[in-house]
C-alpha cells in the first residue's frame, strides 16, 4: 500500500516523478471539476470556426494537477499540505502526448516546510513547465490506497460522434419517412436532413404532419410530402418507392412496427431477400473501445437455428459497414459450455462451427459464451477460455428477443449507453426507431443506414474505425 515520507525522512536531493498520457477523458473530467469550459481544451469541438473538429490541448492547470499528484501521492505523499507554487509554462500538451513530472527537494525549512524544484517535460525532452513548490510535509506515516476511491464514469458518445462525422462525408440518402405525424419523429427526420444525412420524403397524413411541423415551428415546404391518411397504405407506398428507385432507405415514424414490416416482408411486392430480416442495436457504451452490436432484440422472437444464421450474418455485415474489420462475434448463452438441456448453447456451438467452415462469413464467431466472458477479459481468463472472441466481443448474438431486449435496455439505462437501431436483410436499410427515441438516437440510426447503404453498394466501408483512439 502506498505510504508517505515524513519531514524527518526527507533529505535535500530526494526526487520523485510520474509520467502520464494526456487523454480526451482527462480534459473532460478536468473541465467538469474546474468549471473551465474553454473549447480550446475540449475534444470534439470546432473552436477555430473553420467547420472542422480541432485537436484540443490540455489546460495549463491540468499540468499543475499532475504536480499536485506527485506531491500528494509520492513526495512527501499522503498528508502533504500545499503552501505555495510557481509555474512558468513553456509549451502546450496535446491529446496523446506523454508528459513526465519530476520533483526534487531543494531545501528543508523550519516548521516542516519543504521546498521542491518542479520540471515537466515531454518524451522528446521538450520543457513544458518549470517552477517551485512549497509544502508542509507530514509528521507521521500515513498509508492510503487509491482503490478506495469510487469509480468515475465519463459519458462521451465518442463512437456515435465518429459515425456521424463519417456519414456526413457521403451524399444524403433518399429516405421514405413513414407517418412522421408527431413532433418527435418529424423532428428527427428534419434534423437528419439538415445534417446532410437523408433526403426525406414524408409519407402520411398531411394534416397531422403539417400540424407537427407547426408545433416544431419548422417549414417543411422544401420536402416532398405524399398525403396518405392510412398508415398501412403509407408503409405500402414507401416500399413501392424503393422498387421505383426513388428512395434507398425507409425510416419508421409514428406507427407500429408491425404495420411497417408487414409490407416489407410480403412475398409479392415486398423487400425480401434470401435472408430473414433482423434488427441490430448498435450501442455506444462508455469505456468500450468499439461500438457493441446486439442482435436480434426487436423482430425475431424465438429464432431457430436457420434464422440465427441470418441474424449472425446480418450483424456481421452491419459491423463491417461501420468499419469494424473482421468483427469478433460472441454467441451468447447462459453458460460457456455446451449443455443439451440449454438449446441456445447447442445453437451457439453450431453457429461457431458453421463460421469455421465458411457458412458464415466476414467475422470471427465463437460460442457458447456467457455475457461476462464474452466482454470481460479477466472473466474469460478466470474460466480458462482460450478464444479470439472471449473478452473482446464486438457483436453479441442473443438467444431470443426477450434476452436481447433486456440486455440492450440494461446497457442503456444502467451502463448509460446510447443506442441506435437498423433493420438489415431487406433490399434497403430500415431505420426502426422507437416512438420514444430522442432526436439523437434517430440521427445515429440515419448514420447507420447511410454507412450500411454505402457498404451494400460498394462492398467496402467508407473508412475503418480507428477504435484505439479518442
Amino acid at each position: 500500500m502506498p505510504t508517505n515520507r515524513t519531514y524527518e525522512q526527507i533529505s535535500v536531493g530526494d526526487t520523485a516523478e510520474i509520467s502520464k498520457i494526456c487523454t480526451a477523458n482527462d480534459l473532460l473530467v478536468f473541465a467538469h471539476a474546474s468549471g473551465n469550459h474553454n473549447p480550446l481544451h475540449l475534444p470534439d469541438t470546432d473552436w477555430t470556426g473553420d467547420g472542422k473538429i480541432d485537436k484540443p490541448v490540455a489546460p495549463s492547470m491540468w499540468i499543475g494537477s499532475l504536480v499536485s499528484a506527485v506531491l500528494g501521492n509520492i513526495l512527501p505523499g499522503p498528508g502533504t499540505v500545499y503552501r505555495s507554487q510557481t509555474f512558468n509554462f513553456r509549451d502546450r500538451v496535446a491529446v496523446g502526448e506523454t508528459v513526465t513530472v519530476r520533483l526534487e527537494v531543494t531545501s528543508k525549512q523550519p516548521d516542516g516546510v519543504v521546498e521542491l524544484d518542479v520540471r515537466v517535460t515531454k518524451d522528446d525532452g521538450t520543457l513544458v513547465a518549470d517552477g517551485t513548490a512549497g509544502v508542509v510535509a507530514p509528521t507521521r506515516t500515513i498509508e492510503f490506497s487509491a482503490s478506495e476511491l469510487p469509480s468515475l464514469l465519463v459519458e462521451r458518445r465518442r463512437h456515435f460522434n465518429r459515425l456521424l462525422e463519417l456519414a456526413k462525408t457521403l451524399p444524403a440518402l433518399p429516405t421514405a419517412v413513414v407517418a412522421p405525424d408527431d413532433p418527435n419523429s418529424l423532428e428527427g427526420a428534419l434534423k437528419a436532413a439538415r445534417e446532410g444525412l437523408i433526403q426525406p420524403v414524408l409519407i402520411g397524413a398531411g394534416d397531422r404532419i403539417r400540424k407537427a411541423a407547426e408545433t416544431l415551428k419548422e417549414d417543411i415546404s422544401s420536402h416532398e410530402l405524399i398525403d396518405i391518411e392510412n398508415e398501412s397504405d403509407a408503409a405500402a407506398r414507401a416500399v413501392a418507392m424503393v422498387h421505383e428507385g426513388k428512395v434507398r432507405a425507409i425510416m419508421k415514424g409514428h406507427l407500429h412496427t408491425d404495420d411497417l414490416l408487414h409490407h416489407v416482408v410480403k412475398r409479392e411486392g415486398g423487400l425480401r431477400t434470401k435472408r430473414r430480416i433482423s434488427h441490430v442495436f448498435v450501442m455506444d457504451i462508455p469505456g468500450r473501445d468499439t461500438p457493441v452490436l446486439i442482435s436480434d432484440a426487436a423482430i425475431n422472437i424465438v429464432p431457430d437455428l436457420n434464422t440465427k444464421v441470418d441474424i449472425t450474418q446480418n450483424a456481421i455485415d452491419c459491423a463491417l459497414s461501420l468499419g469494424l474489420e473482421n468483427p469478433k462475434v460472441g454467441i451468447l448463452s447462459a453458460i460457456e459450455t455446451v449443455n443439451p438441456a440449454i438449446p441456445s448453447s447447442l445453437d451457439a456451438a453450431v453457429l461457431s462451427k458453421m463460421a469455421e467452415r465458411g457458412q458464415i462469413k466476414g467475422g470471427i464467431v465463437d460460442g457458447p459464451l456467457a455475457m461476462d466472458n464474452a466482454i470481460d477479459v479477466q472473466a474469460a481468463r478466470t474460466k480458462g477460455i482460450t478464444s479470439l472472441v472471449a473478452g473482446h466481443a464486438e457483436v453479441l448474438i442473443v438467444p431470443n428477443l426477450e434476452s436481447g431486449n433486456m440486455l440492450a435496455k440494461e446497457l442503456t439505462f444502467i451502463a448509460h449507453a446510447e443506442a441506435a437501431g437498423l433493420v438489415i436483410g431487406a433490399k434497403v436499410p430500415i431505420m426502426l426507431t422507437s416512438r420514444a427515441d430522442d432526436v439523437r438516437a434517430r440521427l445515429a440510426s440515419c448514420a447507420l443506414a447511410l454507412l450500411y447503404n454505402y457498404w451494400q453498394v460498394n462492398g467496402a466501408p467508407v473508412a475503418l474505425l480507428n477504435s484505439g483512439e479518442d
